[in-house]
């Protein structure tokens, strides 16, 4: 085979949205055996690109070649037969079905001689064995709707990597996975290259970039900024093609005095999942909780937030007791959930930009029962400015937007309903640098106004910039508190494995002295 003759070559891909020009005569092509990385800001149009290769989309102008040859892809099953098989940032799994169903569906084995009728043993035997060699421990009967999101993406790995594709396609696959996931993964995609596997890879994380990458193609606005040797190609110099500018600072944290006590949580208890959690945040403090997946760090939030239910624990919002049993009560609370799975949780994705902006906040613009909608459009052009969402596609679905503009949006409609305690569940997950510097920025502002901040992340250097305290959780229980300054990714690492370590602060019942 010659590897220096593209498997894959895409010309002048034009792709256009509702008042959005997602691509405008896109090329880039993949040799076999090569990671080439895509590169952008969120709306950029490297999720367009990959949806047009395998399927989800048809271009408008362009062409797609596959061995020199030209190719016409009409839906995903088509991308299938030509060898090419997706790993989307939002998850396309069958929740009420099983691990192994997911991993084969339309593909079961049959019963010999019985039309229709599934052999599965041979499908869990298959699946067993499939998880086997790419050393996932997943059980191949669980539900996959009772999986935690770390989980699913496995499933979604796995299934991909079942087709014995030929061009593999990953769309951020390691956002919501643990390092030890990450190594585990990064082994895969060497071995694949090494079977001559042609991937393109879409991340945010620059340090994965450079570890698994050969080429990056650099989009930005909806065009081709440069294909560029990703060894060769300092990673500020990556960033500055991004965002056509400067970013001096990945992290810039504000220094603000706390408070008094806006949130405190004792005694949290759910049976089987959370354990006497206990914990307190003040105005104008950020309070990093960290954990690995399984910890139970998102169920406390949506405890907390009326989301799931809890069985035991009290909840007090500046020093009363809040009787939270479901999200409305937390709302009027003035608490704000910004959820992990967007897509699930966040986002109501067949209505409108404007729609999902004003949801929580639909009295204001209402008399009688009847909305005002140039009020409501007004009111959404405002949020939309602040948080640079593209304003020219605000009657357009949500969905039709980059995953980290639906970040912003689920932020907008928060911010436009007056919370002053924010649950920031992996608030930077699937988003660019650029947009990760945009939310950092807007934490600042809401602490600098006196709101105050728990914030989940499976980022670390996230958690050691950006938290004034961390918790670390383990198994449902708090295993460590650190103070800022004092806090380490060995000794976040250590309480979160269930060691010990001097710098941590034992847990405490209750708030603080």
């Amino acid at each position: 085979m010659d590897q220096e003759r593209p498997v894959l070559e895409m010309r002048g891909i034009v792709k256009h949205f509702p008042g959005v020009r997602a691509l405008n005569g896109v090329s880039v092509d993949v040799r076999p055996g090569e990671v080439h990385v895509l590169l952008g800001e969120n709306g950029a149009g490297k999720s367009t690109l990959i949806k047009i290769l395998s399927g989800v989309h048809p271009a408008e102008a362009g062409e797609i070649r596959i061995d020199g040859r030209r190719v016409r892809i009409r839906s995903p099953y088509h991308a299938q037969l030509h060898g090419i098989s997706t790993i989307y940032q939002e998850f396309n799994l069958a929740p009420d079905l099983t691990v192994a169903a997911n991993i084969f569906l339309g593909r079961e084995p049959l019963r010999g001689r019985i039309p229709g009728i599934i052999d599965r043993r041979t499908l869990i035997r298959q699946t067993r064995d499939l998880l086997a060699s790419l050393d996932m421990p997943l059980p191949p009967e669980a539900v996959v709707k009772r999986l935690g999101l770390a989980q699913q993406q496995l499933v979604e790995i796995a299934k991909a990597l079942s087709f014995d594709a030929r061009i593999l396609v990953m769309d951020e696959p390691t956002a919501a996975l643990t390092s030890h996931e990450i190594d585990r993964l990064l082994e895969i995609m060497r071995e694949l290259r090494r079977r001559g596997v042609a991937i393109i890879y879409i991340s945010h994380r620059l340090d994965e970039v450079k570890e698994v990458g050969d080429r990056a193609t650099v989009l930005r606005d909806g065009e081709v900024v440069a294909t560029v040797g990703v060894a060769d190609t300092p990673t500020d110099d990556l960033i500055r093609m991004m965002v056509g500018r400067e970013l001096r600072e990945k992290f810039p944290k504000v220094s603000v005095t706390p408070g008094e006590e806006a949130l405190r949580v004792v005694g949290l208890t759910r049976k089987g999942l959370l354990h006497d959690v206990s914990f307190d945040v003040h105005r104008g403090e950020i309070l990093g909780i960290a954990g690995l997946v399984g910890s139970r760090r998102t169920e406390t939030v949506r405890a907390i937030f009326g989301a799931d239910r809890r069985d035991g624990g009290r909840i007090l919002v500046h020093g009363r007791d809040a009787a939270i049993r479901k999200p409305a009560d937390a709302i009027r609370c003035r608490l704000a959930l910004v959820p992990e799975d967007r897509k699930r949780h966040g986002i109501l994705a067949s209505l409108s930009v404007t729609a999902n902006i004003t949801l929580t906040a639909l009295a204001r613009f209402s008399r009688k029962g009847l909305l005002d909608l140039r009020r409501e459009r007004a009111h959404a052009r405002e949020y939309a400015w602040l948080l640079r969402i593209p304003g020219a596609g605000l009657e357009g679905r949500v969905d039709l937007l980059s995953g980290g503009n639906q970040q912003k949006v689920v932020l907008a409609r928060w911010l436009s309903c007056s919370a002053d305690v924010f649950l920031f569940d992996e608030p930077t997950r699937g988003i660019d640098v650029a947009a990760k510097i945009e939310v950092y920025q807007l934490m600042n502002e809401l602490v600098g106004r006196g709101a105050a901040i728990v914030m989940i992340s499976s980022e670390l250097p996230e958690i050691l910039a950006m938290s004034d305290r961390v918790i670390v959780m383990r198994d449902g229980r708090i295993s460590g508190e650190f103070k800022r300054g004092e806090v380490t990714q060995a000794g976040i690492l250590t309480c979160a494995l269930g060691g010990a370590t001097e710098q941590a602060i034992p847990p405490r019942n209750g708030a603080r002295a």
